[in-house]
């Protein structure tokens, strides 16, 4: 768009709008579609992606032992969460939220297409494109979602809450296409089905772009020209740079596989260490805003904790399924990345009750870091759970029914519905102006640090018995639930007036 037609359209959405959706901003509607499209091509390949690793060549897969393909699967999700601090600071910066996300769209779907391709290095590229596109659009997605409401509108816990519904519905639907298409047909047939879903995503982001708040073009705090292209350089030339030397050092065979997943789980560490260092003394930030920055430390570690068991619904839980589970029902038989869809069902489901209860409750509802705690209980009790069914058997051949991993994933689902919803509207109500969207992209660096250490750890899987993984791992996401209530007087004091 011409920088004329950017300077006559008005940056926020007609006033008509506001209670368009459901009661909630019409923006909301535009947003959330993008999502569906956005999940449902991600998880759609996240429900495969693993099983596709694990397969034989024969097959059509690349033949990784499962504890390989769950680490190099949860190493991808790293480097997804990684990329967003780029991407929030980007939006922030130079590219403002709106063409972030258009721009990170793009380039997801371009990864999709590459996937498609039935060779080992266009699988490698089309993660790559991924990789970067999630980095620009996730964060600012949900930046931008903040940005219809005021921070004290009672309608904004609800209002995420159906986000994430629609993220949910996209969630639900992506594995039983993919995993239809990979499982009967071809892996490749499965990864092409999300690059069209991401396609349609992008379709109706740019007609739905005039309900939405602050779609500026230039970034809201845009660099003066200069810096601007000093850091143009500067990242594309970086690139680069890494780029040539991660080839040079995989060609020369230091560079191996569990190196590089050694690599994304080191900088996940330090990333969010650094990052909050740099919020804490940016002389952009007030000093309220730095106090609310400390509870925000809180909650960041409990989403770390709940997420690293729910991405394991895409690992080793898809892993479990397809070896020990039973994948018939009424005599219909079904793909075991099927079992994916389960959990965004039940977000589906669960999602606007949730709302509704919210909504309902106004001022009476639990505070923020409450909710996030019972999240965290709940994907531990998920864990515990399978102790049940992985027990007590001579050998490795049993099946065991499907209700054990469906019960799994409803109380997961309720938890990632109480957490993420609560986590990503606290982050919108405590993040310093200054650092709006990359404040977000902090936020999914606690989904980099899960997926970072579940690199690591799921190394352990099938070296260790089935119960004392899912029971060790699971008692100790319970006991960070319970830590995080028995510090809720602290925090609610600490994130006053925030609720």
């Amino acid at each position: 768009m011409s920088h004329s037609s950017a300077a006559t359209e008005p940056a926020q959405p007609p006033p008509e709008d506001d209670h368009a959706f459901f009661g909630q901003p019409r923006g909301l509607m535009t947003l959330s579609g993008l999502e569906v499209w956005e999940r449902f091509s991600f998880l759609g390949m996240q429900a495969i992606l693993v099983l596709f690793f694990a397969d034989t060549v024969a097959n059509g897969g690349m033949a990784m032992d499962p504890g390989t393909a769950a680490s190099v699967a949860a190493a991808y999700g790293t480097l997804v969460y990684l990329v967003s601090v780029a991407g929030g600071w980007l939006a922030d910066r130079i590219l403002g939220s709106y063409r972030a996300v258009l721009y990170g769209g793009i380039l997801i779907a371009c990864g999709h297409y590459s996937m498609a391709v039935p060779t080992d290095a266009m699988t490698w590229v089309g993660l790559g494109l991924i990789s970067a596109g999630t980095g620009l659009l996730k964060p600012n997605v949900a930046s931008m979602v903040g940005k219809l409401y005021r921070t004290d509108d009672e309608r904004r816990d609800a209002g995420f809450a159906l986000y994430y519904m629609g993220i949910n519905i996209g969630a639900f639907a992506g594995p039983l296409i993919t995993g239809w298409l990979g499982e009967h047909w071809s892996w490749h047939w499965g990864f092409s089905a999300a690059a069209i879903g991401m396609t349609f995503g992008l379709i109706q982001y740019v007609a739905g772009r005039r309900h939405l708040a602050g779609r500026k073009h230039a970034a809201e705090f845009a660099l003066a020209p200069d810096a601007m292209r000093r850091a143009v350089l500067m990242i594309v030339g970086g690139a680069v740079v890494v780029a040539l030397a991660a080839t040079a050092l995989a060609l020369a065979g230091w560079l191996t596989m569990d190196r590089f997943v050694d690599v994304l789980t080191v900088i996940s560490v330090i990333a969010p260490v650094v990052y909050f260092v740099v919020m804490f003394r940016s002389p952009r930030v007030t000093a309220e805003e730095r106090g609310r920055l400390r509870p925000y430390v809180v909650l960041f570690l409990g989403s770390v904790v709940f997420n690293f068991i729910l991405f394991q619904a895409y690992s080793t839980m898809m892993l479990l399924a397809s070896t020990n589970a039973r994948t018939e029902i009424l005599g219909f038989t079904f793909p075991a990345s099927w079992y994916a869809s389960a959990l965004g069902a039940f977000e589906v489901a669960l999602a606007p009750v949730v709302a509704a209860v919210w909504a309902r409750m106004g001022t009476r509802q639990p505070h923020a870091s409450n909710k996030i705690a019972f999240g965290v209980i709940l994907g531990g009790l998920s864990f515990i759970l399978m102790v049940l069914p992985t027990s007590g058997h001579a050998d490795d051949t049993y099946r065991m029914a499907a209700w054990w991993i469906v019960g799994s994933y409803l109380l997961l689902g309720l938890g990632d519905i109480l957490l993420e919803t609560s986590g990503m509207s606290a982050t919108t109500k405590l993040a310093p102006k200054a650092f709006a969207s990359q404040t977000m992209a902090l936020w999914f660096l606690s989904l980099a640090l899960a997926n970072g250490i579940q690199a690591q750890i799921v190394k352990l899987y099938g070296e260790v018995s089935n119960p004392a993984y899912f029971g060790v791992n699971g008692a100790i996401a319970v006991a960070a639930g319970v830590a995080m209530i028995l510090a809720a007087p602290w925090l609610k004091r600490t994130m006053h007036p925030v609720h």
